[in-house]
Protein backbone atom coordinates (compact mmCIF):
# COMPACT_ATOMS: atom_id res chain seq x y z
CA UNK A 1 0.00 0.00 0.00
CA UNK A 2 2.86 2.39 0.80
CA UNK A 3 4.27 1.90 -2.70
CA UNK A 4 0.90 2.65 -4.31
CA UNK A 5 0.50 5.72 -2.11
CA UNK A 6 3.93 7.00 -3.13
CA UNK A 7 3.09 6.47 -6.79
CA UNK A 8 -0.21 8.33 -6.36
CA UNK A 9 1.52 11.18 -4.53
CA UNK A 10 4.12 11.49 -7.28
CA UNK A 11 1.36 11.37 -9.90
CA UNK A 12 -0.37 14.30 -8.19
CA UNK A 13 2.67 16.29 -7.01
CA UNK A 14 4.37 16.11 -10.41
CA UNK A 15 1.23 17.58 -12.03
CA UNK A 16 0.62 14.60 -14.32
CA UNK A 17 -3.00 14.49 -13.19
CA UNK A 18 -3.67 18.17 -13.85
CA UNK A 19 -1.91 17.84 -17.22
CA UNK A 20 -4.26 15.01 -18.18
CA UNK A 21 -7.18 17.21 -17.11
CA UNK A 22 -5.97 20.08 -19.32
CA UNK A 23 -5.46 17.69 -22.23
CA UNK A 24 -8.95 16.27 -21.68
CA UNK A 25 -10.50 19.74 -21.85
CA UNK A 26 -8.60 20.39 -25.08
CA UNK A 27 -9.98 17.16 -26.53
CA UNK A 28 -13.49 18.19 -25.45
CA UNK A 29 -13.03 21.35 -27.52
CA UNK A 30 -11.84 19.38 -30.55
CA UNK A 31 -14.88 17.11 -30.36
CA UNK A 32 -17.40 19.91 -29.76
CA UNK A 33 -16.08 22.03 -32.64
CA UNK A 34 -15.37 19.07 -34.96
CA UNK A 35 -11.71 20.05 -35.24
CA UNK A 36 -8.97 17.76 -36.51
CA UNK A 37 -7.03 15.93 -33.82
CA UNK A 38 -3.52 17.39 -33.75
CA UNK A 39 -1.45 15.04 -31.61
CA UNK A 40 1.42 17.53 -31.41
CA UNK A 41 -0.84 20.21 -29.94
CA UNK A 42 -2.33 17.71 -27.50
CA UNK A 43 1.10 16.53 -26.35
CA UNK A 44 2.19 20.16 -26.10
CA UNK A 45 -0.73 20.99 -23.79
CA UNK A 46 0.17 17.98 -21.64
CA UNK A 47 3.89 18.75 -21.26
CA UNK A 48 3.45 22.53 -21.01
CA UNK A 49 0.93 22.05 -18.19
CA UNK A 50 3.43 19.93 -16.27
CA UNK A 51 6.16 22.51 -16.91
CA UNK A 52 4.01 25.50 -15.98
CA UNK A 53 2.39 24.04 -12.88
CA UNK A 54 5.63 22.65 -11.46
CA UNK A 55 7.39 25.92 -12.18
CA UNK A 56 4.73 27.84 -10.26
CA UNK A 57 4.55 25.32 -7.39
CA UNK A 58 8.22 24.60 -6.83
CA UNK A 59 10.17 27.63 -8.07
CA UNK A 60 10.41 29.25 -4.64
CA UNK A 61 11.22 25.97 -2.92
CA UNK A 62 13.97 25.12 -5.39
CA UNK A 63 15.41 28.64 -5.25
CA UNK A 64 15.82 28.84 -1.50
CA UNK A 65 16.45 25.18 -0.65
CA UNK A 66 18.37 23.89 -3.68
CA UNK A 67 21.14 22.40 -1.53
CA UNK A 68 18.84 20.47 0.73
CA UNK A 69 16.03 19.42 -1.59
CA UNK A 70 14.00 16.42 -0.53
CA UNK A 71 14.48 13.37 -2.72
CA UNK A 72 10.96 13.58 -4.15
CA UNK A 73 11.46 17.21 -5.16
CA UNK A 74 14.70 16.41 -6.95
CA UNK A 75 12.89 13.72 -8.93
CA UNK A 76 10.11 16.18 -9.80
CA UNK A 77 12.72 18.73 -10.90
CA UNK A 78 14.29 16.23 -13.30
CA UNK A 79 10.85 15.13 -14.50
CA UNK A 80 9.81 18.76 -15.05
CA UNK A 81 12.98 19.48 -17.02
CA UNK A 82 12.27 16.50 -19.29
CA UNK A 83 8.71 17.78 -19.76
CA UNK A 84 10.14 21.21 -20.63
CA UNK A 85 12.42 19.68 -23.27
CA UNK A 86 9.47 17.76 -24.75
CA UNK A 87 7.42 20.96 -24.78
CA UNK A 88 10.18 22.85 -26.63
CA UNK A 89 10.53 20.03 -29.18
CA UNK A 90 6.78 19.98 -29.88
CA UNK A 91 6.71 23.73 -30.51
CA UNK A 92 8.43 23.12 -33.86
CA UNK A 93 5.28 21.32 -35.06
CA UNK A 94 2.84 24.11 -34.20
CA UNK A 95 1.60 27.00 -36.33
CA UNK A 96 3.09 30.50 -35.98
CA UNK A 97 -0.14 32.05 -34.67
CA UNK A 98 -0.35 29.23 -32.13
CA UNK A 99 3.18 30.02 -30.95
CA UNK A 100 2.28 33.70 -30.55
CA UNK A 101 -0.67 32.79 -28.32
CA UNK A 102 1.53 30.34 -26.41
CA UNK A 103 4.04 33.14 -25.88
CA UNK A 104 1.36 35.37 -24.37
CA UNK A 105 0.16 32.59 -22.06
CA UNK A 106 3.77 31.85 -21.17
CA UNK A 107 4.35 35.45 -20.11
CA UNK A 108 1.26 35.32 -17.87
CA UNK A 109 2.52 32.07 -16.29
CA UNK A 110 5.99 33.60 -15.89
CA UNK A 111 4.74 36.62 -13.98
CA UNK A 112 2.36 34.42 -12.00
CA UNK A 113 5.40 33.16 -10.11
CA UNK A 114 8.64 34.87 -11.07
CA UNK A 115 8.65 38.41 -9.57
CA UNK A 116 9.45 36.78 -6.22
CA UNK A 117 13.09 36.79 -7.38
CA UNK A 118 13.18 40.58 -7.91
CA UNK A 119 14.36 43.10 -5.29
CA UNK A 120 11.47 44.56 -3.32
CA UNK A 121 11.95 48.04 -4.78
CA UNK A 122 10.94 46.68 -8.21
CA UNK A 123 7.69 45.12 -7.00
CA UNK A 124 4.39 46.95 -7.32
CA UNK A 125 2.10 47.41 -4.33
CA UNK A 126 4.36 45.11 -2.24
CA UNK A 127 3.02 42.06 -4.12
CA UNK A 128 5.54 39.39 -5.00
CA UNK A 129 3.74 37.94 -8.04
CA UNK A 130 0.35 37.78 -9.78
CA UNK A 131 -0.56 34.82 -7.60
CA UNK A 132 -0.35 36.97 -4.47
CA UNK A 133 -2.44 39.89 -5.69
CA UNK A 134 -5.64 39.81 -3.66
CA UNK A 135 -8.51 38.02 -5.36
CA UNK A 136 -6.75 37.59 -8.71
CA UNK A 137 -5.44 34.01 -8.55
CA UNK A 138 -8.52 32.02 -9.60
CA UNK A 139 -9.35 34.38 -12.45
CA UNK A 140 -5.84 34.17 -13.90
CA UNK A 141 -5.92 30.36 -13.74
CA UNK A 142 -9.41 30.17 -15.30
CA UNK A 143 -8.39 32.56 -18.08
CA UNK A 144 -5.21 30.63 -18.92
CA UNK A 145 -7.12 27.33 -18.95
CA UNK A 146 -9.86 28.78 -21.16
CA UNK A 147 -7.35 30.10 -23.69
CA UNK A 148 -5.26 26.92 -23.58
CA UNK A 149 -8.12 24.45 -23.96
CA UNK A 150 -10.37 26.46 -26.33
CA UNK A 151 -8.57 29.18 -28.27
CA UNK A 152 -5.25 27.37 -28.68
CA UNK A 153 -6.72 24.49 -30.75
CA UNK A 154 -8.94 26.93 -32.67
CA UNK A 155 -6.00 29.17 -33.58
CA UNK A 156 -3.84 26.16 -34.43
CA UNK A 157 -6.45 24.94 -36.94
CA UNK A 158 -6.84 28.47 -38.37
CA UNK A 159 -10.56 28.38 -37.62
CA UNK A 160 -12.36 31.70 -37.38
CA UNK A 161 -13.29 32.73 -33.85
CA UNK A 162 -17.05 33.08 -34.25
CA UNK A 163 -19.81 33.50 -31.67
CA UNK A 164 -19.87 29.78 -30.84
CA UNK A 165 -16.14 29.73 -30.10
CA UNK A 166 -16.43 32.83 -27.90
CA UNK A 167 -19.33 31.24 -26.01
CA UNK A 168 -17.33 28.03 -25.57
CA UNK A 169 -14.43 30.05 -24.18
CA UNK A 170 -16.76 31.80 -21.74
CA UNK A 171 -18.22 28.44 -20.70
CA UNK A 172 -14.76 27.04 -20.10
CA UNK A 173 -13.80 30.08 -18.02
CA UNK A 174 -16.91 29.64 -15.85
CA UNK A 175 -16.36 25.90 -15.47
CA UNK A 176 -12.69 26.15 -14.47
CA UNK A 177 -13.63 28.90 -12.03
CA UNK A 178 -16.06 26.46 -10.37
CA UNK A 179 -13.38 23.75 -10.31
CA UNK A 180 -11.14 26.15 -8.40
CA UNK A 181 -13.67 26.75 -5.61
CA UNK A 182 -13.15 23.43 -3.73
CA UNK A 183 -9.41 24.20 -3.75
CA UNK A 184 -10.09 27.69 -2.41
CA UNK A 185 -12.30 26.25 0.34
CA UNK A 186 -9.64 23.64 1.21
CA UNK A 187 -6.94 26.30 1.48
CA UNK A 188 -8.88 28.46 3.95
CA UNK A 189 -6.75 26.95 6.71
CA UNK A 190 -3.50 27.93 4.99
CA UNK A 191 -3.99 30.97 2.73
CA UNK A 192 -2.92 34.40 3.92
CA UNK A 193 -5.82 36.81 4.38
CA UNK A 194 -4.01 39.15 1.99
CA UNK A 195 -4.86 36.78 -0.86
CA UNK A 196 -8.53 37.77 -0.49
CA UNK A 197 -9.80 34.51 -1.94
CA UNK A 198 -13.51 34.13 -2.65
CA UNK A 199 -14.25 32.02 0.48
CA UNK A 200 -12.22 34.44 2.61
CA UNK A 201 -14.27 37.39 1.39
CA UNK A 202 -17.79 35.93 1.39
CA UNK A 203 -17.61 32.62 3.29
CA UNK A 204 -18.03 28.99 2.24
CA UNK A 205 -21.83 29.03 1.86
CA UNK A 206 -21.91 32.03 -0.47
CA UNK A 207 -18.93 30.65 -2.38
CA UNK A 208 -20.93 27.51 -3.12
CA UNK A 209 -23.92 29.62 -4.19
CA UNK A 210 -21.68 31.47 -6.65
CA UNK A 211 -20.42 28.11 -7.89
CA UNK A 212 -23.98 26.91 -8.51
CA UNK A 213 -24.83 30.11 -10.40
CA UNK A 214 -21.71 29.70 -12.53
CA UNK A 215 -22.70 26.10 -13.31
CA UNK A 216 -26.17 27.27 -14.37
CA UNK A 217 -24.58 29.86 -16.65
CA UNK A 218 -22.19 27.18 -17.93
CA UNK A 219 -25.17 25.04 -19.04
CA UNK A 220 -27.44 27.86 -20.25
CA UNK A 221 -24.75 29.28 -22.53
CA UNK A 222 -25.09 26.15 -24.68
CA UNK A 223 -28.50 27.40 -25.83
CA UNK A 224 -26.97 30.54 -27.32
CA UNK A 225 -24.81 28.58 -29.76
CA UNK A 226 -25.70 28.51 -33.45
CA UNK A 227 -24.68 24.86 -33.64
CA UNK A 228 -25.63 22.70 -30.67
CA UNK A 229 -25.22 18.94 -30.79
CA UNK A 230 -27.37 16.78 -28.53
CA UNK A 231 -24.39 14.88 -27.11
CA UNK A 232 -22.65 18.16 -26.29
CA UNK A 233 -25.62 19.48 -24.33
CA UNK A 234 -26.14 16.18 -22.51
CA UNK A 235 -22.48 15.88 -21.54
CA UNK A 236 -22.52 19.49 -20.32
CA UNK A 237 -25.54 18.82 -18.10
CA UNK A 238 -24.07 15.58 -16.69
CA UNK A 239 -20.68 17.09 -15.87
CA UNK A 240 -22.37 20.14 -14.34
CA UNK A 241 -24.36 17.86 -12.02
CA UNK A 242 -21.26 15.88 -11.01
CA UNK A 243 -19.36 19.11 -10.38
CA UNK A 244 -22.29 20.41 -8.32
CA UNK A 245 -22.11 17.34 -6.06
CA UNK A 246 -18.36 17.68 -5.45
CA UNK A 247 -18.72 21.41 -4.85
CA UNK A 248 -21.47 20.89 -2.28
CA UNK A 249 -19.45 18.31 -0.33
CA UNK A 250 -16.25 20.34 -0.30
CA UNK A 251 -15.13 21.82 3.01
CA UNK A 252 -11.98 23.23 4.59
CA UNK A 253 -11.27 19.90 6.32
CA UNK A 254 -11.58 17.80 3.16
CA UNK A 255 -9.21 14.88 2.60
CA UNK A 256 -5.87 15.36 0.88
CA UNK A 257 -7.13 13.79 -2.34
CA UNK A 258 -10.63 15.30 -2.51
CA UNK A 259 -9.72 18.30 -4.66
CA UNK A 260 -6.28 17.23 -5.87
CA UNK A 261 -7.60 13.97 -7.32
CA UNK A 262 -11.39 13.83 -7.49
CA UNK A 263 -12.20 17.42 -8.43
CA UNK A 264 -9.25 17.50 -10.83
CA UNK A 265 -10.60 14.30 -12.43
CA UNK A 266 -13.81 16.00 -13.58
CA UNK A 267 -12.43 17.20 -16.95
CA UNK A 268 -11.25 13.64 -17.67
CA UNK A 269 -14.68 12.29 -16.72
CA UNK A 270 -16.26 14.93 -18.99
CA UNK A 271 -14.18 13.69 -21.92
CA UNK A 272 -15.15 10.07 -21.23
CA UNK A 273 -18.85 11.03 -21.07
CA UNK A 274 -18.61 12.95 -24.35
CA UNK A 275 -16.82 10.05 -26.07
CA UNK A 276 -19.47 7.59 -24.87
CA UNK A 277 -22.27 9.83 -26.15
CA UNK A 278 -20.65 10.63 -29.50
Amino acid sequence: MQVLKRILNFYLNSSIHVALAASALTLVTLIELDLKLDKYLLYFVFFSTITGYNFVKYFGVAKFHHRSLAGWLKVIQVFSFMAFLAMCFLMFYLELNTLILIGILGVVTFFYAIPVMLPKRYLFDDHKNLRQIGGLKVYVIALVWAFTSVYLPVVNEAVSIDADVIILGLQRFCYVLVLMLPFEIRDLNYDSLKLATIPQKIGIKKTKIIGVLLLLLFVLLDYFKDVLKQETLLSTVIIALLTFVLLMFSNKNQSKYYSAFWVESLPIIWLVILLLLS
